[in-house]
């Protein structure tokens, strides 16, 4: 027998033993028979004397347990078997029994492994959205389970390939693959021909098949490759190898496997290339509705910033814009269009077309978001919107505006404090009901307007008053450049602080949102500088009622030109303000007030406590009048009406000349 067996009477002495048995002793039978088993020094470290009397004793039944036999490699089972007049115990090597038993465990688990790391990937493809997150979902799940190192994914864009992934390969060898002719890779012909996989187990085996990649294989770095074509929608859409750094038999399952995995990737990458192609679409609309550079104006410097949302690489619908205004009056203003996608970010441009419109009427803060709740409420009960629109006059350094839901306007002194505007906004564009409120505060020189979205104080808190004071930390310690003073030098001025507002920007972003790209919502900052207007770039003049008002004008209006030194305009604005002038006179009433800018453009003023609106027409040849207002057109850059807290204001704009 291959067994050791052994026989004990009832006093534990050996009566019995077989050849096998003796071997495992190291004794021959004149030496243990009749001798206690239990005090044998090999016996004694099976531990097999304490089992017997415990289990076999307690029970009379028969028992055994597996152990290591003292002096020999492998496993043994030891079976105690009680009978009346003693036991009998069998020894027998199970070493093998065991090895295959821990290889079919070790197999299971592996393929347990396998399985729970393929059910990984599965999910994670279908969360993918980008190419992007397609190859990254392949590399962090499908390359570990099949102990792989290498990937190379190519796909086929107006039919040239283009490498959209890879994992575990030298930038030199990927220069390689990028710029070699794929008529020139054997490998990479017979895939894309055939549609078929090739699983390559060696370096001689890839370099048997494919000679032409001697001169570049050793640079790999790899000795094992399978090359898989993607097939989406029964099109081949590109191909993937992966690469392991020793020599690899490929069995059956995994050439299964593997090509199953493939289809399930390329499926994922056509739908994220679909996806990728959508988003870049959307993200070029939202650029082309976002201004691409903010007006410059002596009155306002700003600078601006927007971050997409992160979550969903949806596009969204925040926007911001600086509209001049007559009268060096400058417009700000910001919004956001509650949720994320196309529809959003076009209804977003239809609002900010619609502002810049209702801004060139020269309408008040809050008319203009009337219109603008009318224009939202006709989209559906589906859309909302916030809106501040703010308008800064230089002439008196009042800022006036409106709030429809939006966070509170924001304003830094010169000196670094700063307070948040925290008047009753009214709701949102789309569940307001006019009239809007009308708020106006006192912004000295270089103070800072600060216009934000909600995304810019959520992201980092939960909590928009923790993230209002985050914001309000970060003003106050930002440095805010000196006052640039007016004269020559403004235009270098203007811009070092535009260099200082970019750098405010930034300071400000990266304060709040630290990690831009996990940013849940798009946020869009607005931060301008105001400067007033010079007193002695301003005259005004209350003119008497009747015809004498005209004469009055022009002699005001030569003597303030001269002293700007600019009497070259002299006679075209004199000309201007005595037609303005007499249009009041003839269709409006007093009290009348002129008054000269001297700005970016000469700007000339009429004002009267008239509400009638003047409309140029075409006059017929007959006609004595009508022909004032084309006169004015035609001399001035450009002109309008702005009605004011009294009445109305009629102005026109000149170029200056060139010095």
């Amino acid at each position: 027998m291959n067994d050791g067996v052994l026989i004990l009477d009832p006093h534990a002495r050996l009566t019995f033993a077989n050849a096998a048995a003796l071997s495992l002793l190291g004794a021959t039978a004149e030496e243990v028979l009749g001798a206690v088993l239990w005090d044998h020094p090999v016996i004694r470290d099976t531990g097999m004397a304490d089992y017997c009397h415990g289990r076999v004793a307690a029970t009379g039944a028969p028992a055994g347990f597996d152990t290591r036999w003292p002096g020999r490699s492998g496993w043994y089972h030891l079976r105690l078997d009680p009978f009346p007049d003693g036991m009998v115990i069998h020894v027998t090597d199970i070493t093998e029994r065991r090895t295959q038993k821990a290889e079919r465990s070790a197999a299971e688990r592996t393929v347990a492994d396998q399985v729970m790391r393929m059910g990984e990937l599965t999910s994670a493809l279908a969360k993918a959205l980008t190419v992007q997150d397609v190859i990254k979902a392949v590399a962090d799940r499908m390359l570990p389970p099949f102990g792989a190192t290498g990937l190379i994914c190519q796909l086929i864009e107006n039919e040239q390939l283009r490498m959209v992934g890879s994992v575990g390969y030298p930038e030199e060898f990927l220069k390689i693959v990028r710029t070699v002719p794929v008529s020139k890779m054997s490998a990479l012909v017979e895939v894309l021909s055939s549609g078929s996989p090739i699983f390559l187990s060696t370096p001689q085996e890839y370099a048997e098949h494919h000679p032409d990649a001697v001169s570049y294989l050793y640079r790999s770095g790899k000795q094992a490759w399978a090359f898989l074509p993607l097939i989406a929608s029964d099109q081949q859409i590109g191909y993937c190898v992966v690469s392991f750094s020793a020599p690899r038999h490929f069995s059956e399952k995994d050439r299964s496997l593997l090509i199953a995995l493939s289809g399930l990737v390329a499926q994922a990458l056509e739908r994220a290339r679909l996806y990728d192609a959508e988003h870049t679409r959307a993200q070029e609309l939202q650029r082309g509705l976002l201004p691409r550079r903010l007006p410059v104006v002596p009155a306002v410097s700003a600078a601006a910033r927007y971050l997409p949302a992160a979550e969903g690489g949806q596009v969204g619908g925040d926007w911001y814009d600086l509209v001049p205004l007559s009268g060096e009056r400058v417009a700000l203003v910001i919004g956001d269009v509650m949720g994320h996608g196309l529809s959003e970010a076009v209804t977003m441009g239809r609002l900010r077309t619609a502002v810049r419109t209702l801004a060139d009427l020269e309408l008040p803060p809050d008319e203009l978001l009337a219109h603008l709740n009318d224009l939202v409420s006709d989209l559906g009960d589906d859309f909302y919107a916030t809106c501040l629109y703010a308008v800064y006059d230089p002439t008196t350094n009042l800022c006036t505006f409106a709030n429809a839901g939006h966070p509170p306007l924001a304003v830094v002194q010169p000196n670094g404090t700063n307070q948040f505007l925290d008047v009753s906004a009214d709701p949102p564009l789309g569940a307001a009901i006019p009239p809007f409120g009308t708020h106006t505060v006192h912004v000295p020189d270089d103070s800072l307007l600060v216009l934000y979205t909600d995304g810019l104080i959520e992201c980092s808190t939960d909590d928009i008053d923790d993230g209002m004071a985050c914001l309000a930390e970060a003003l106050t310690c930002a440095a805010v450049s000196p006052s640039a003073q007016p004269g020559p030098a403004m235009a270098a001025s203007i811009t070092t602080t535009l260099r200082d507002l970019d750098r405010l920007c930034d300071a400000i972003v990266s304060t709040l949102l630290p990690e831009q790209a996990e940013a849940p919502d798009d946020a869009a900052l607005l931060i301008a500088r105001v400067q007033s207007l010079p007193p002695d770039k301003v005259a005004s003049w209350t003119l008497p009622d009747g015809p004498i008002a005209a004469g009055e004008a022009r002699h005001r209006v030569t003597h303030q030109l001269s002293a700007w030194n600019l009497d070259a305009l002299s006679m075209t604005t004199e000309l201007l303000a005595s037609e303005l002038v007499g249009n009041v006179v003839r269709h409006a009433k007093g009290p009348m007030t002129l008054r000269l800018l001297h700005g970016r453009t000469l700007i000339c003023e009429v004002s009267d406590s008239s509400l009638t609106t003047p409309r140029i027409r075409r006059a017929a040849d007959t006609d004595e009048g009508g022909r004032g207002l084309q006169l004015v057109a035609a001399l001035s850059q450009r002109w309008g009406t702005r009605f004011t807290a009294t009445g109305k204001c009629i102005w026109t704009e000149q170029t200056l000349p060139k010095i």
